[in-house]
């Protein structure tokens, strides 16, 4: 199984760097997480009541939660059983399995955050970093534009890449779709507002947990990219971690922003606005703080050497198992 599982990681990761997720068929049939969050949806609206009690919306996001995974979980595990009997299965399983990850779309948008900053100035900039942070874009300056690209790039490196082909290494194709299950009903409803402060506490709590080994994994392989690229610091990188990572308000995303930021020199994340609310958020890193979009650049080649390495390991990882 664990053989099996390591196949179906190592070919998924290299299909999505190829070719991403098609636009034509998500304007068909939509994507994976889009079907999972249309579940989500549906359980919120369902046993998240306003008028209940702090304790009983607790509880209703508990039952949330695992209702959540035993549906996706269960009718993956289902369908993964009959796709293996065949080649063809296979095939599919793999196909399916690399809608998990989002190397290559992430690599677009940042991307497009630098030519938006370069070609159309802060403004520019600013909308294009917006489709990929949930912070108030409209305050930020060039270098604040620039930082915001860079940490989610690192971030999203860590939950939208690392953790999906994780667990999909580890549990195959029903380990990858539960955990991008759980992710996305963190992103949904695992918010520490009013309506979700009780609700959402469960998705957010089991989200933290199961990004424990990849936010640690993709600061490790952010650490050894930078030991290969010219003008990055393995070293700086490392003592970002140690000394940065652990004060971030999120026990995992501070491990791969430490370390990116260690990498390149940069002073990231920090104190930023949700709307009007200001987030008070330690700083990762301790060099300059006016990132620009070269900046950005440096920061994707980290990514990229990062992302290689990842598929070398998952590859090596099933050649030793007997692949």
């Amino acid at each position: 199984m664990v053989t099996g599982a390591l196949f179906i990681a190592a070919a998924a990761l290299l299909f999505e760097a190829l070719f991403g997720y098609p636009q034509a068929l998500y304007r068909a049939i939509g994507h994976p997480v889009t079907w999972i969050g249309a579940l989500i949806a549906l359980l919120d609206r369902a046993l998240n009541r306003p008028v209940w009690s702090f304790a009983l919306r607790r509880a209703m996001g508990i039952l949330a939660l695992v209702l959540l995974l035993g549906i996706t979980g269960g009718l993956t595990l289902f369908a993964e059983q009959y796709l293996i009997q065949s080649q063809e299965g296979v095939v599919l399983a793999i196909l399916l399995a690399a809608t998990l990850p989002a190397q290559r779309s992430l690599n677009d948008h940042v991307v497009a955050v630098a030519n938006a900053l370069d070609n159309g100035g802060v403004e520019a900039g600013r909308k294009s970093v917006s489709k990929i942070v949930g912070r108030n874009t409209s305050v930020l300056d060039e270098a604040g534009v620039s930082r915001a690209a860079i940490e989610s790039l690192a971030e999203n490196f860590s939950d939208g890449v690392v953790a999906p082909i994780f667990w999909t290494a580890m549990f195959s194709l029903t380990g990858g779709v539960l955990y991008k299950a759980a992710n996305t009903a963190d992103s949904m409803i695992g918010h520490t507002s009013e309506k979700y402060n009780a609700f959402g506490w469960a998705a957010a709590r089991f989200d933290d947990l199961i990004n424990l080994p990849a936010s640690r994994i993709s600061a490790v392989l952010i650490i050894l990219a930078a030991a290969l690229i010219p003008g990055c610091s393995a070293w700086n990188a490392i003592k970002a971690v140690r000394r940065d990572a652990p004060h971030h308000r999120s026990p995992n995303a501070g491990w791969p922003e430490a370390a990116m930021a260690g990498a390149l020199g940069l002073k990231i994340a920090g104190p930023r606005l949700y709307g009007s609310e200001r987030v008070e958020d330690a700083y990762m890193g301790n060099g300059r703080i006016n990132a620009n979009a070269e900046d950005i650049r440096r920061a994707l080649l980290v990514y990229r050497v990062a992302a290689v390495m990842e598929g070398v390991v998952v590859v090596g990882l099933g050649l030793a198992a007997g692949l």
